[in-house]
C-alpha cells in the first residue's frame, strides 16, 4: 500500500525560479502531476522528470481532479497537485483535502509565494509601515462566488489598511467606487499584471480612475490590485517614520549592555542616510 502523501505544492506567482526548493524537489520526484494549466507557468513543469504524467486540471471537475490523484496514489505513484501561488490562498484545496481525509489518504502541503508578496518585491513595497499601517488584508470582491457577511470589500476597506485585492479586475467600476470612498479618490493604486511572468506589467492609477485604467490597459483577471497607505507612501516617495527595531537608541535582547533611551527622536531620512554613509566608510 502507498504510504507516501499526496503533495499539494505552491508553484509561486509565475517565475520558475520562485518555486520553493521543496516544491522543486517534489516535481522532480513525481510520477503524476495534476496542475492548474490555465494559471501555472508551463516552464515550471520543466522541473518534472522525463516520463512523469502531466494532467491539466483546467477542464476537469473537482471529482475528476480528485479521481486522477487518488488513482495515481493507489497505483503506488508519487502524486503532486500543483497550484498557482500559495495553495492556501484561493487554492480550493480544502475540498480536495476533505475528500482525501474521507479516504484515509495522507497528504502534505508545500507552501508557495503568493502574487501579493511577489508584487511587493517587484515594487520594493513594505505593506506594514511603523505608525502608518500595521495591517495587511488579502481579499477579493464578491462575484459569482459570494463573500461572507461582514467581509465585503466596503467593510474591509473601512480599515484603510494595506490591501491586496485578487480576482476582481473584471469589477473595476464597483471596486474603484468602494476604494475611492474609503481611501480617497486620488489615492494611488498599483495594478500588477501577471507578476513575475515575462509579460508582467505594473500600471499606476488612482481609485477614481481604476475602472477606466483597467479598461484602457486591457487588464484582465490576472491583475492584482494594491491599495492603502503603504502603497501611497511608496508612490509619493515621502518620508515615513523609521522602525525602532534598528534605531541605535532602541534596546532589545540582542543589544545587551545598552541603557534604554528616554525617548528617541525620529530620525529624518537625511540623518539616517548620513549615518549609513558613515558606517560604510568606517567598515
Amino acid at each position: 500500500m502507498n504510504t507516501l502523501p499526496i503533495l499539494f505544492v505552491g508553484a509561486g506567482p509565475g517565475d520558475p525560479d520562485l518555486i520553493t526548493v521543496a516544491g522543486q524537489k517534489a516535481l522532480k520526484d513525481a510520477d503524476l502531476v495534476v496542475h492548474a494549466g490555465s494559471l501555472v507557468n508551463p516552464e515550471i513543469l520543466s522541473w518534472c522528470r522525463p516520463g512523469a504524467r502531466l494532467v491539466d486540471s483546467a477542464p476537469l471537475s473537482l471529482e475528476e481532479i480528485v479521481a486522477e490523484m487518488v488513482t495515481g496514489w493507489r497505483a503506488g505513484q508519487k502524486v503532486v497537485r500543483l497550484h498557482t501561488g500559495d495553495p492556501s490562498i484561493y487554492g480550493a484545496i480544502h475540498e480536495q483535502i476533505a475528500f482525501l481525509k474521507d479516504q484515509n489518504i495522507p497528504y502534505m502541503v508545500i507552501p508557495g509565494v503568493t502574487s501579493a508578496l511577489a508584487g511587493a518585491a517587484a515594487l520594493g513595497l513594505e505593506y506594514t509601515l511603523p505608525e502608518i499601517t500595521q495591517t495587511f488584508i488579502i481579499t477579493r470582491a464578491a462575484g459569482r462566488t459570494p463573500v461572507p457577511e461582514g467581509e465585503d470589500l466596503a467593510a474591509l476597506a473601512k480599515s484603510r489598511s494595506s490591501m491586496a485585492i485578487y480576482l476582481s479586475a473584471s469589477q473595476g467600476e464597483s471596486v474603484g467606487r468602494i476604494l475611492a470612498e474609503a481611501y480617497g479618490p486620488e489615492s494611488p493604486v498599483a495594478l500588477l499584471y501577471r507578476v513575475t511572468w515575462p509579460d508582467a506589467r505594473t500600471v499606476w492609477t488612482t481609485c477614481a480612475e481604476l475602472a477606466q485604467t483597467l479598461a484602457d490597459e486591457k487588464l484582465d483577471r490576472h491583475t492584482l490590485i494594491l491599495v492603502g497607505p503603504a502603497v501611497a507612501a511608496l508612490r509619493s516617495g515621502r518620508d515615513t517614520p523609521k522602525s525602532r527595531l534598528y534605531d541605535a537608541a532602541f534596546t532589545h535582547a540582542c543589544r545587551e549592555g545598552q541603557e534604554p533611551a528616554a525617548k528617541a527622536e525620529k530620525p529624518s531620512r537625511q540623518s539616517m542616510l548620513k549615518k549609513v554613509a558613515e558606517a560604510i566608510s568606517e567598515a
